[in-house]
């Protein structure tokens, strides 16, 4: 695996999965699902999170499957978007009485959206560092 490349597209995958989120969650969707208590460390939170999320699917395009292009980035950034999505979802829904199939079911839709567009800019950065 190269280290560089990992780093790379996982810091701009991170970037565009937190934009993405302040897109969808933030705007979009923001009358569709609870928002956050506001802490100081909120934002933190989510960029961390985001970068986190970058880094992983950056490590297995990088380390397993050597996706470097857009369209294979998107493709198995949905795939692992729509699998990790439903898993969380579903946990979700058995352990919060608030949440609802309605929910499950935009979440799931905004995941596959979102993992496959941070997918697509993970592979692109991955391929352009060669």
């Amino acid at each position: 695996m190269k280290t560089k490349n990992f780093l790379g597209s996982g810091i701009a995958g991170g970037i565009a999965n937190f934009l993405l989120g302040w897109l969808f969650y933030g705007i979009l969707f923001k009358d569709s699902f609870p928002q956050p208590a506001e802490s100081p460390n909120t934002m933190l939170l989510i960029a961390l999170g985001s970068l986190t999320f970058g880094l992983f699917i950056a490590y297995i395009f990088t380390k397993w499957a050597q996706i470097s292009t857009i369209s294979s980035g998107a493709k198995a950034g949905a795939v692992i978007g729509f699998f990790i999505s439903l898993s969380m979802n579903l946990f979700n829904l058995a352990m919060n009485s608030d949440a609802t199939i309605q929910m499950l079911l935009t979440d799931l839709g905004i995941s596959i959206v979102m993992t496959g567009i941070t997918g697509a800019v993970i592979a692109y950065v991955n391929g352009k560092m060669g």
